[in-house]
């Protein structure tokens, strides 16, 4: 279980195909803390250390992830957020983030506001996943409020700290995301659906 407020950036430093899994060594100021069998979000994917050398760690994606995430088109050095699992008895700053990507999503639009940011993402509505206005919304593990929902397309509002502390500085228009949708949206989806 996660929060989706960012710990800190790693860097990808090797992408190895094995058969139908991805093994992706990172490097990143946290790898001295963490331990081998440790989930981590990466970019929202809970992925698994499982080796650790020095400051560099690796991960194992297998075909499922691959399938529903946007981890095939990382490469070398592309820098990704993280963040370990939450303690028991630690605050929920962000919301409950499970670190189970539901689909991708693909940037449609940036706008600076003098000092803040708005990025607006368009996905796939054949997954029937939906936003909510002023609901939560995790986008590469960052727990984000949504404004502006719309049928398969919304977006966020970005303040200066978040920009500079995650990837979202290096996102352009046409760059895919991975969406993990509020588990309250999901269930009240549900709901809905059984109602009729």
């Amino acid at each position: 279980m996660f929060t989706g407020i960012i710990e800190t950036l790693g860097t990808i430093k090797e992408i190895t195909k094995d058969k139908e899994n991805l093994h992706i060594k990172l490097n990143s100021n946290i790898t001295n803390e963490l331990k081998i069998d440790q989930s981590v979000a990466h970019n929202g994917i809970c992925l698994t250390v499982v080796a650790i050398k020095d400051s560099e760690y690796t991960v194992t994606a297998i075909k499922e992830t691959i399938e529903k995430t946007n981890i095939s088109s990382w490469k070398e050095n592309d820098v990704i957020n993280l963040e370990r699992a939450m303690k028991l008895g630690d605050r929920l700053d962000g919301h409950i983030v499970q670190g189970h990507v539901d689909q991708i999503g693909i940037c449609k639009e940036i706008t600076e506001t003098n000092g803040s940011w708005y990025f607006t993402f368009k996905y796939d509505e054949a997954s029937n996943n939906i936003t909510i206005e002023k609901g939560s919304i995790t986008i590469n593990g960052t727990s984000l409020t949504v404004v502006n929902s719309k049928r398969n397309e919304f977006s966020v509002a970005i303040i200066p700290y978040t920009y500079e502390n995650t990837n979202f500085k290096h996102y352009k228009v046409g760059t895919i995301i991975n969406l993990e949708f509020d588990v309250l949206g999901k269930y009240i989806k549900r709901i809905q659906e059984l109602q009729k």
